[in-house]
């Protein structure tokens, strides 16, 4: 008798255990499928949380264009204003005391690297207006 309760016994464990790997790995899988789903909806946030950071930093120029839009429509080109400043025969150190602004700063406008907030593109709107004699005579009383 003990012999026949105890092969039962084992074969009912093997039963068990084959039934329960079949369960848990139906499970597996769907949790494998979930923890990619997860990385793939991280790196999907990611990039957007990157897109909107790169947005914040572009808004503030748009916000000025769209003041700019109640007055006078002034635009602005890196080489046009690299022109205008050796056309009046200016150092950007000169122009830059003319604007108000640093000579490093007029450097990364004729680069390009950066551009002239609203206020100051009224001033440019100025400078443009003068020739050689008048950019000096602005110089000078400065």
């Amino acid at each position: 008798m003990a012999n026949i309760a105890s092969f039962l016994k084992a074969e009912i464990s093997r039963i068990a255990r084959k039934e329960i790997r079949t369960e848990t790995q139906t499970l597996k899988k769907a949790s494998t499928q979930y923890r990619s789903d997860i990385a793939a909806l991280k790196r999907r946030v990611a990039e957007q949380e990157r897109l909107i950071a790169k947005l914040r930093k572009s808004k503030p120029a748009a916000e000025a264009v769209e003041q700019q839009e109640d007055g006078p429509q002034i635009r602005f080109r890196a080489d046009g204003f690299a022109s205008l400043r050796k056309k009046l025969g200016l150092s950007a150190a000169d122009m830059g005391k003319l604007l108000g602004v640093s000579l490093q700063t007029i450097y990364h406008w004729e680069k390009g690297q950066s551009k002239p907030r609203a206020s100051q593109l009224l001033g440019i709107a100025e400078v443009r207006k003068l020739g050689k004699r008048g950019a000096a005579a602005r110089l000078a009383e400065t």
